[in-house]
Order: structure tokens, then C-alpha cells, then sequence
């Protein structure tokens, strides 16, 4: 008898149908074709076990099991609980009428349970599109599938309950919940920006930087309140979307990092991965391929703490999907595309002992050090970040001081209703959303200065040596901070304090 069950192959952030197709004739033999990998073929000896377990016996007869598309690579081990089903409908141990409507995904225990599988949501959104009536998947799997609309989704302890649920002697209760109401819910944070006492220019440059989703680099010694001044920007960002939740928790789907019961990420990623990642670590990649950081960091913030101690070959691989927002994975057999649309986020030391520029304590560092601590970040990769801070210890007095400070939902407000403004002025830009993605031709259109602001603009640059690359930043940064003072203008105030944010572009630094 030849029995077709359905199962979904994950490619990137994206789902292929697979179609499973077991043929029983007489004979003792096993074929597994397809293109399977080592651990699909290996499902064999999982299937004879569980099946034992439940109650059934492997069939003894001919079986062979094509997975088609035959050109695409079948991975993992979650196509085990399709393959046994088929099996069995196959020999005629069971009767199951309604195989051809349901998309089948886990991984069998020995004793018949399923394990959890990766990538559930892509999988039930393509199951959804392609109009199948329900998805059969691991009840830790449940939630995160049954956020797509317009599929029932039911989750099962072990494949006994799968089997009686085709026979028609068991019921199961399929998996409702409303993303809406739950992605509503979930969006306190546990931090906020009255955390942190003092730093109020850094506080200002990370609000700028979220209004115009500008990168930014923060320098400064030791203890300063990098790290925790950074850890706080998602609590000032814009809330996700629904459609960027759903985007987002696609991608963490696929590489396996939802939490248990977590069915939508509704925060903004923030991922810090320590400096001694690696290459394929940081973009995607590997044998199976996965996203990477950056990809993790997509919608979010990616934050990388003291880094001149990233290797070059690390930081340089930043630099294309900085500017594409999505990195494209290419290997010998297979490309695989990622989304990486991600706010970079950095801190350093100013120098190898921590204390350039600090405000009491002296620097053993030679300006040849200095300079060259600072060049192990390339002229490419920092010319890409729009805000470059310096940042000094926070004052006893600051620390000690009992004033109110300004909290994150206010922050964020000033932060959504510059967006706002942002999204009205580009709606007609396929692909920019933001002031830091605005090309030199929206430049001129957007944030040209004034006589008045143009006059301090060229003043600056020649009295502070900046360079020639500083002008376009600066004036994106102008243009975000007009935004954030409700101005269409681009005032000579906007352009002063603009200028005071590219720190690392003077020529007097290190010297």
C-alpha cells in the first residue's frame, strides 16, 4: 500500500512542504531515499523502539520511504514521527483517512515520546499558506505554532496519542491562543533607564540613536556604566510591531532558542556575544546552517562589549549587512538569506589601560598606544557607526543623589513620535524607514542645513579636524534630533550637538 504523510523541510527563515511517501510490498527490507541525512536515516532504529513501546511492531515487509523534493537536503531528526505514522498506515496497522490534511513534525524518544523540534513557526505559517487543516507537532512546541491564524495546531506527549488521534479513539485538544492579547502582555521590562544615575549626555545620545536608529559606540574607563547604560536602549526602542514579532520569532525559532511556553517574543532582541565569537558564530552558517548573532539581533540591538578585542576578521564581516540588512550565507551546496536589520550597539576602553581622558586618574599609555588600540577597529566599520561618545564616571554626588530620574516609557515616547515622523517622511522610499538609512541623494532632499547651520557646520569641521566622512553622519544625526524636537528645520542647534557626538573623527584624539 502506498500511504504520502506531509512534513516541512526549514531553509534559512523559510519552510518547504516535504511529501513522505511509504510504499509496503513483500520482502524484508528498508529503503530510506530522498537525500536524508545521517540523522533522518537513523530515525529506523528510534521508529522500531517507540513503536514497540506504543504497542505496534515494525512491519515486516518491504518498506520504502521517498522524501520529496529528492533535491532538497532532509535534516534532523524531527521528520521521525511523519515516517512512523506512514509506516504503520502503510502495513495497514492503522487506519488513518485524514493523513493527506495534517503537517506531522517531532522527534521520537525510544519510549515513543517527542521531543521538542526547531523552526515550529515558519513551519506552521508555510503549512497555513499551503491550506492544510492542522499541524501535529511536540506539546513544548504547541504555543510558538499556534500563534498562526487559520490552522489548528495540536500538540502531543507521544506518537500513541497521534496514532489513536487518526484512528478516531482519541480526541485532542487543539492549542488557541490570541497573539494579539498576548503580544499586548507581555511588554514590561525588568530595566529601565531611572536605573542609572547621572550620564545624562550618554542618555541623550542613546535616545537620539533610538529615534534614528543610529549605531553607536560608547568609550570610556572601566566601571563608567557602559555595559549597563547599553542593556537598557530596547526599553527606550520602539515597541515590535506584531508583524516584526512574528519576523523575530521566526528567526529564533529556527535556531532553537525560544523558551519553553514562549509563544511570540515581544521585547526586542538584545544580543552580547562574547569577543571570542567566531566568524560563523557572529553571520550564520555552519554544516546546519543557522542563524547568527547578527540574525538573532534582527529588530534589535546587538551589542559588543570592549570591541577591540573582537578579532578583525569578525568586526569586518559586520560591515555588508550594516548597510544590506540581511546577510547571504553561501556555502557549496546550498545559499542560504537571513535577515539582519539590527542597531549596532559598541563599547570600549579609550586605551589598553582604561584611563585615557579620565577625569582623575592618569593614563600610562603612550599616544602611540592609544592610536593604536583605537586602530584595531577599521576606518570601514567605524565610519558605519553614526555616534561615537565619550563617556566618563559617574560623580559621588550623582550617585548619591535622591532627584527623579527621567524613566524609559518617557523616553520612549519622545523616541516613538520621532519614528512616526520618520515613516511619514519616507513612506515613499522602498526600504528606508529610518534616518540612518538615508542615502546622500534624501540627504540633500531631507537634512540640508541652512546658511546659518551650514556656516557652524564647515567652521567645525576645519577647527576640529574632522574628517570629510563626519558630514553625512552628522547631518543624518541633525536630522534625528530636529525630529526629536518636533522641527522641520534643521536649526544650528541640532547641527552643534550633532557635532559633539563624532568624538573618534578628531584628529586630536590619542594625541
Amino acid at each position: 500500500m502506498l500511504i504520502k504523510t506531509f512534513a516541512a523541510a526549514v531553509n534559512g527563515v523559510s519552510a518547504t512542504i516535504i511529501t513522505i511517501e511509504v510504499s509496503c510490498t513483500k520482502g524484508i527490507q528498508f529503503f530510506l531515499v530522498g537525500l536524508p541525512d545521517v540523522s533522518v536515516r537513523e530515525s529506523h532504529e528510534r521508529i522500531i523502539s517507540a513503536l514497540q513501546v506504543s504497542g505496534y511492531s515494525f512491519p515486516r515487509a518491504r518498506v520504502v520511504i521517498n522524501m520529496a523534493p529528492a533535491d532538497i537536503k532532509k535534516e534532523g531528526s524531527a521528520y521521525d514521527l511523519p515516517l512512523a505514522v506512514g509506516i504503520l498506515a502503510a502495513a495497514g496497522d492503522i487506519e488513518a483517512p485524514g493523513l493527506d490534511r495534517y503537517i506531522m513534525m517531532g522527534e521520537l524518544s525510544l519510549d515513543g515520546s517527542l521531543q521538542p523540534v526547531k523552526g515550529a513557526l515558519p513551519i506552521a505559517i508555510k503549512a497555513a499558506e499551503e491550506g492544510f487543516k492542522g499541524f501535529i507537532l511536540p506539546k513544548r512546541n504547541a504555543l510558538e505554532a499556534a500563534v498562526v491564524g487559520g490552522l489548528e495546531v495540536y500538540g502531543a506527549d507521544n506518537i500513541r496519542e497521534v496514532i489513536d488521534f487518526f484512528s478516531g479513539k482519541r480526541t485532542l485538544e487543539p492549542t488557541v491562543i490570541d497573539a494579539g492579547e498576548r503580544f499586548e502582555s507581555q511588554r514590561n521590562f525588568e530595566i529601565d533607564f531611572a536605573d542609572v544615575k547621572g550620564q545624562e549626555n550618554v542618555k541623550r545620545a542613546l535616545e537620539v540613536a533610538a529615534a534614528g536608529g543610529h549605531n553607536i559606540l560608547m568609550v570610556g574607563p572601566p566601571g563608567s556604566g557602559k555595559s549597563m547604560l547599553a542593556k537598557r536602549l530596547p526599553t527606550i526602542l520602539p515597541p515590535l510591531t506584531l508583524e516584526e514579532a512574528l519576523e523575530t520569532t521566526k528567526i529564533h525559532s529556527v535556531a532553537g532558542k525560544l523558551e519553553e511556553e514562549t509563544s511570540l517574543l515581544t521585547h526586542r532582541p538584545f544580543r552580547a556575544p562574547h569577543h571570542t565569537i567566531s566568524n560563523v558564530a557572529m553571520v550564520g552558517g555552519g554544516s546546519f546552517p543557522q542563524p547568527g548573532e547578527i540574525s538573532l539581533a534582527h529588530n534589535g540591538v546587538l551589542f559588543l562589549d570592549e570591541l577591540p578585542e573582537f578579532t578583525r576578521s569578525v568586526l569586518e564581516v559586520l560591515r555588508q549587512p550594516l548597510e544590506d540588512r540581511h546577510i547571504n550565507v553561501s556555502r557549496a551546496k546550498s545559499s542560504v538569506d537571513y535577515p539582519a536589520s539590527f542597531m549596532l550597539v559598541a563599547s570600549m576602553n579609550p586605551c589598553p589601560c582604561g584611563f585615557y581622558n579620565h577625569p582623575t586618574r592618569s593614563c600610562s599609555c603612550s599616544p602611540k598606544a592609544v592610536r593604536k588600540y583605537l586602530n584595531r577597529i577599521s576606518g570601514p566599520l567605524l565610519d558605519r557607526i553614526d555616534i561615537q561618545i565619550e563617556i566618563t564616571p559617574v560623580p559621588f554626588e550623582d550617585i548619591s543623589g535622591r532627584e527623579p530620574v527621567e524613566a524609559s516609557a518617557t523616553v520612549r515616547h519622545r523616541v516613538v513620535c520621532a519614528r512616526e515622523a520618520q515613516k511619514r517622511r519616507f513612506e515613499r522610499h522602498q526600504g528606508i524607514y529610518c534616518n540612518a538609512q538615508m542615502t546622500s541623494k534624501l540627504l540633500r532632499k531631507y537634512a540640508f542645513p541652512n546658511d546659518e547651520s551650514l556656516l557652524i557646520l564647515r567652521d567645525s569641521m576645519t577647527r576640529l579636524n574632522l574628517s570629510a566622512r563626519a558630514y553625512d553622519r552628522i547631518l543624518k544625526l541633525a536630522r534625528t534630533i530636529a525630529d526629536l524636537e518636533n522641527s522641520i528645520e534643521i536649526l544650528p542647534i541640532h547641527i552643534s550637538e550633532a557635532i559633539n557626538y563624532r568624538n573618534l573623527d578628531r584628529e586630536s584624539w590619542g594625541k
